[in-house]
């Protein structure tokens, strides 16, 4: 069955990685999460997914590392200062076909600051194109991917 999508959990909706070069970036929408917490999923276990929405490319070897990360403001720092709570360690673009799933794991237990948001490290080389779908769940096994319908 397919899964009900709430707005509020979404990090990405096709949203495209940065070209500018190699470097980390903030991908997206960032949640409010209210206060510092240690339960995100409010007594239950919350999944991070992250899709590939389209293919990345690259004029070189690019690697892309995605990261879920909490900090306190919501411009969330890229700097290596905000606290990692997932990384996926560096994907490589030949990988990063449209469809790819990328991640869905269980949000690891620990303190969470504020705001919760994906941050990418693009390495090797600049990509050139892709775009993302990332979000949290509670069902990460009824989540189906669908294409968009046209109305």
């Amino acid at each position: 069955y397919p899964m009900i999508m709430d707005e509020r959990l979404e990090f990405a909706d096709a949203t495209a990685l940065d070209t500018s070069g190699t470097d980390t970036d903030l991908i997206g929408d960032v949640i409010d999460l209210g206060s510092v917490t240690s339960d995100v999923g409010n007594g239950q276990p919350i999944y991070l997914v992250i899709q590939v929405d389209t293919a990345v490319t690259s004029g070189g070897s690019a690697t892309v590392d995605f990261k879920l990360v909490s900090d306190a403001a919501a411009a969330i720092a890229v700097d290596g200062t905000a606290t990692q709570h997932f990384a996926s360690g560096a994907v490589g673009k030949a990988t990063l076909v449209a469809g790819y799933t990328v991640a869905v794991v269980a949000l690891p237990i620990g303190t969470y600051e504020r705001f919760l948001g994906i941050i990418t490290t693009t390495a090797a080389a600049a990509v050139t194109a892709g775009k993302i779908n990332a979000f949290l769940t509670y069902d990460p096994v009824g989540w189906t991917a669908l294409p968009d319908a046209v109305n």
